[in-house]
């Protein structure tokens, strides 16, 4: 079965693609089709056996492209060829009934010629433009929706697929995706793959996600481990936890806080990851710089798209993060951030801007960008009149704002607010879908809190989940 990212990839001399290739399948790739015309057989021969390791690795498909003598001779798990290459019947014969044979469509026509052949899958493309294929030719959704209705094969739509166009390809039909340019020119590949690969999750059926949430426990049940597992749950993923400290605190304030030893964290996460697994690692309170450190090591190690938010000071004003602990946030654990929450005075605190106005939160998330964080979710709720968060999502900005709601009961905001955003990605959401629907769930949260306590409350977790699924209700009719 052919399902899931699919990468192709050009070799170069200096052996660069090989590390890419690596990259892209610790982000999820399934499988990889090598294509290289420029290359003399013996090159592509040696190639492709490097290939074939790094697939076998990972447990990963490897495909060759135009060439089923080449598949045959390095043992890859099959071929696929363009419309004028090689029939089927022809590749068939070489390769034998146990490997995969693809063909290149652009019609509803080629693609049942390819199933009655008895190709194993059809790739449909160009679905958008795409400058990587001199010949290729744009059909659209529209085409990729009447092959998904006239063939049973699985299918993989390629051309010009970039993250945020990506869920309505799937939603079209396709199995897979195949994609090149969004992968190859990302500074991060690895990351880039987890982005596509995560999208794949909206098919699973609940709970769907995986969700690591690296925090300190609220004996109050409002913040911290406590919102972040109410959240999960409640949006219909799998929560899991590495606590970094226990601390004494109700809706008055903090009274006191155990840390725990950063080894003890450190394995937390390990056993939790080697066996479990994890789609998004979410991070609040860390406290302490040797905290700090295990969990970006750990993030690194295991490629992890991770949310981090920057929790600094409690609602009553105890210090939540150490200061040595906050430059090692800004040099170890913001390089590998996938998004980062912060409020306006963690804002401020991490960039040294000053915020009052929505410029300057601008400023201020390009200047966290450039520290480190792959995208900024930067929270307005410290700023007058309307409640406007702004999303800085690669170079484009998104600015998300709502009625401020006049209360008191704000306690967990923040743990909560980036719980949903993990949530969501988790489960296939693209980021600034995400963002836009955990801002619905906090606000519903916030508005509908039950009042607890006799200082800052906590907010209402199963309401915010109702909006949320009120919402998606309302959508499908």
């Amino acid at each position: 079965m052919i399902n899931g990212l699919y990468y192709i990839t050009d070799a170069d001399p200096e052996g660069r693609y090989l590390e890419t290739t690596r990259a892209v399948l610790q982000g999820g790739a399934r499988v990889i089709q090598y294509r290289s015309k420029a290359r003399s057989i013996g090159d592509q021969r040696e190639d492709a056996r490097g290939l074939l390791e790094l697939c076998r690795e990972f447990g990963a498909k490897l495909l060759i492209n135009d060439n089923p003598e080449l598949a045959t001779d390095v043992e890859a798990d099959g071929v696929h060829l363009g419309q004028n290459d090689a029939p089927v019947s022809a590749a068939r014969q070489l390769l034998g009934p146990g490997r995969l044979i693809g063909v290149s469509t652009r019609t509803v026509e080629q693609a049942l010629q390819a199933e009655t052949d008895g190709a194993d899958y059809i790739a449909v493309g160009s679905i958008y433009p795409t400058t990587t294929k001199q010949d290729a030719v744009q059909v659209g959704l529209r085409t990729l929706e009447k092959v998904r209705r006239a063939v049973k094969l699985p299918l993989v739509a390629i051309g010009g697929i970039r993250r945020d166009l990506a869920p309505a390809v799937l939603e079209a039909g396709a199995d897979g995706l195949a994609v090149i340019s969004a992968l190859r020119e990302d500074s991060d590949p690895r990351i880039a793959a987890r982005e596509f690969s995560l999208l794949f999750n909206r098919g699973l059926q609940p709970p769907r996600g995986r969700v690591l949430t690296v925090a300190g426990s609220d004996s109050g049940g409002g913040a911290g481990i406590q919102a972040d597992l109410k959240t999960i749950t409640l949006l219909g993923g799998y929560g899991m936890s590495a606590v970094t400290a226990l601390t004494a605190q109700n809706t008055l304030g903090v009274t006191g806080i155990h840390p725990c030893p950063a080894d003890f964290v450190a394995e937390q996460l390990e056993t939790v990851l080697s066996d479990l697994g994890c789609d998004i690692l979410k991070t609040g309170m860390l406290f302490s710089a040797d905290i700090v450190s295990a969990v970006a090591s750990a993030i690194d190690r295991h490629g992890l798209p991770a949310v981090v938010d920057p929790v600094m000071i409690a609602k009553g004003g105890a210090p939540l993060l150490q200061q040595q602990a906050v430059e090692v946030l800004i040099t170890e654990l913001l390089p590998f951030t996938y998004l980062l929450t912060p409020n306006l005075p963690e804002a401020e605190a991490l960039s040294g801007i000053a915020i009052e106005t929505e410029t300057e939160m601008e400023r201020a998330a390009r200047k966290l960008q450039t520290m480190g964080a792959r995208n900024v979710l930067l929270k307005g709720g410290h700023l007058k009149g309307a409640a406007v968060d702004l999303l800085l999502a690669g170079d484009k900005l998104h600015r998300f704002a709502s009625e401020r709601i006049a209360t008191t009961n704000t306690h967990g905001t923040g743990c909560s607010y980036s719980s949903a955003i993990a949530t969501l990605l988790a489960q296939g959401q693209p980021l600034p879908v995400a963002v836009k629907t955990a801002k619905r769930f906090i606000n519903a949260a916030i508005a509908t809190a039950p009042d607890l306590g006799n200082g800052h409350g906590p907010v209402n977790h199963w309401q915010g989940a109702k909006a949320i699924m009120a919402h998606t209700r309302n959508e499908n009719h």
